[in-house]
């Protein structure tokens, strides 16, 4: 063997580990194959941003002063940053709250609905739960989602009244999508989110987890095969024209391969939309968030980035509440809401749902008119 045909074997060698160690044969041929952003540059490019927190006030097993620390440190803290910035509407920055079920305490509830109250998001469900049964995971939803209407004012319902939610899972585990099953368990879970109410999903991406999709950057119909796990790894479309399919909608957020960036010594880092204080939403990142452009097929003009944190972890928390989440917001006001070219808006995912709802329906204009298109609040 000459040298040149040893060195092209360690050297695949080498990128299949890498591959493999960070999963993203799940998903690479899929990015490789995406197509170049081809917006209609005679019309305004509409940037949808939303931020899904997991938000878990006992994240780290901590005790209930903690945990309330962690909630009021938001509720004051959080309306002194976002007041200093408006969208193309006059929004100030929203934020979905994603709480968890199993860390249920009626006071942050209480505090967080305050909060929404007064303009600044919304709550959703999150749920970490493992080795559960379907009537298990049914029950949770069901009582969770009873409470944060009824108790707290939350969640929207449709025309029927009946209550509505998204929903985040937790450990990334989405239709008992791991491996080696842990962190979920149950295979119909996309049927029983449907039957419960959830009007959409927003859990991935989930890269580099082995949970992660295939088809990635979409927005799209996901089929439940109640005997298999992983059913939203693949889907349909969601389209101008269309209308709903399967069991449960899917909004992806970006997933790329960030170039400027890099790990395992030249590889670059995987881009998953993940705001932490050690991965700071720094304005090369915005910027490929935006250029996955994630849309409606048929309307590219209407771009959907969906982006997540933990914000209850004391770093994250100081990232948001502080000066330093500041350069986001200022990096998409001055570049993606200039009037002309871009205008920015600040949604929650109830809002992203239905501006969704509103493209495949055909509707035109500013998709800030379409907030409350087919899901309204309380």
């Amino acid at each position: 063997m000459n040298v040149a045909v040893l060195f092209f074997l360690i050297v695949s060698m080498g990128v299949a580990v890498i591959l493999y160690k960070k999963q993203l044969h799940i998903w690479i041929l899929s990015y490789l194959k995406s197509k170049p952003f081809q917006p209609n540059t005679e019309e305004p490019i509409h940037i949808l941003f939303c931020l899904a927190d997991h938000f878990e006030p006992y994240w780290n097993k901590v005790d209930d002063e903690t945990a309330r620390r962690r909630v009021d440190a938001w509720i004051a803290g959080y309306p002194k940053m976002a007041a200093k910035f408006r969208d193309a509407d006059g929004k100030p920055p929203q934020h979905t709250f994603f709480y968890p079920q199993e860390e249920y305490r009626a006071e942050h509830l209480d505090n967080l609905a305050a909060l929404c109250q007064k303009g600044f998001g919304e709550v959703e469900i999150h749920l970490h739960h493992d080795q559960d049964t379907s009537e298990g995971f049914r029950e949770k939803i069901t009582t969770f989602s009873q409470t944060l209407r009824k108790r707290h004012g939350l969640l929207p319902s449709a025309g029927d009244q009946t209550i509505r939610y998204a929903f985040i899972h937790g450990n990334w585990a989405l239709d008992n999508s791991r491996k080696d099953g842990r962190w979920c368990g149950v295979n119909n879970e996309l049927d029983i989110l449907r039957e419960t109410g959830c009007y959409v999903d927003m859990t991935l991406p989930s890269a580099p987890s082995d949970t992660q999709t295939t088809k990635i950057n979409s927005i799209y119909y996901a089929k439940d095969d109640p005997l298999k796990p992983k059913s939203h790894n693949d889907g349909e479309d969601v389209r101008v024209g269309g209308s709903a399919s399967g069991d449960l909608l899917m909004i992806q957020g970006p997933l790329a391969l960030n170039w400027r960036r890099r790990s395992s010594g030249i590889f670059p880092k995987i881009e998953n939309g993940e705001i932490t204080w050690d991965n700071l939403p720094t304005p090369d990142r915005i910027d490929l968030w935006v250029q996955q452009a994630i849309h409606v097929i048929g309307k590219p003009n209407w771009v959907f980035v969906k982006v997540h944190t933990h914000g209850t972890q004391e770093k994250n928390e100081a990232l948001f509440l502080t000066g330093s989440i500041e350069v986001m917001h200022r990096h998409l006001l001055s570049q993606y809401n200039d009037g002309k070219k871009f205008s920015l808006h600040y949604v929650t995912a109830r809002e992203m749902y239905n501006i969704v709802k509103a493209a495949e329906a055909g509707e035109k204009g500013n998709p800030g008119e379409y907030r409350d298109y087919i899901l309204t609040l309380p």
